[in-house]
């Protein structure tokens, strides 16, 4: 995996996920599919009818890792709140029980044994990850929906989820560690190990979701507000 310092509207849409395959799924997320040819990202963004500048702020930012805010001035808050949706309903609909699957046949579950631990563990996480993400969506993208369209420009409505995200965070840490120290004996080794890796990326998937919430729709939609309120 090659990693660039960024890429801009001229590079090859091919590059992206040549260089980083882990950012496929932000084509997904934004409704581009595979196909695109030797199209470049702005050729690929305007045939999908996607804010090429949107794509590209989250694109950079997934391929650095620090927490610097980028300039959020030229970003698209439809495109944005589009992409952050689709993360939910990827992580809801198809990550996370996809992982559950995985788990559920690779151990036996066992009522006296860790094995139904890791599943009753996994399934409370779900449950907050769930109860998280609709509290977003209820509270703080509604929030934005509604500067977006002008109907309230209130900067006090925006909620801070920066402890919770931790709090959310730390209780998929603790699946991951009793897998990793306390696998049953009689597991599928290969299934579970299989399982255990799609946790450790949809930890890190989890991670940078968060992160763009923090360092990019908040700053973006404050930005937003300070303009309407001029």
């Amino acid at each position: 995996m090659v990693k660039m310092s960024s890429y801009n509207q001229d590079d090859k849409m091919i590059t992206i996920i040549t260089n980083q395959y882990n950012l496929i799924h932000v084509l997904s997320r934004f409704g581009i599919p595979l196909g695109f040819n030797d199209k470049t990202i702005k050729e690929v963004c305007k045939d999908a009818k996607v804010d090429c500048n949107t794509f590209l702020a989250i694109v950079n930012f997934l391929n650095d890792s620090s927490d610097k805010t980028p300039d959020i001035s030229f970003l698209s808050l439809e495109s944005l709140l589009h992409y952050l949706k689709q993360s939910h309903i990827y992580f809801l609909n198809f990550y996370l029980p996809s992982i559950r699957r995985k788990l559920l046949d690779s151990i036996t579950l066992k009522a006296s044994d860790v094995s139904f631990l890791i599943l009753k563990l996994f399934d409370e996480y779900v449950e907050e990850i769930r109860a998280h993400m609709e509290e977003e969506e209820h509270h703080l993208f509604k929030t934005v929906e509604d500067a977006i369209t002008g109907t309230s420009n209130n900067e006090k409505r925006l909620p801070v989820y920066s402890q919770h995200h931790e709090e959310v965070a730390s209780k998929l840490r603790e699946v991951k560690n009793i897998i990793i120290k306390y696998c049953p004996a009689d597991s599928n080794a290969n299934l579970l190990n299989d399982a255990l890796y799609d946790i450790f990326r949809c930890e890190e998937e989890l991670e940078s979701h968060c992160r763009i919430e923090d360092l990019l729709l908040l700053p973006a939609i404050k930005h937003h507000i300070n303009n309407l309120k001029k």
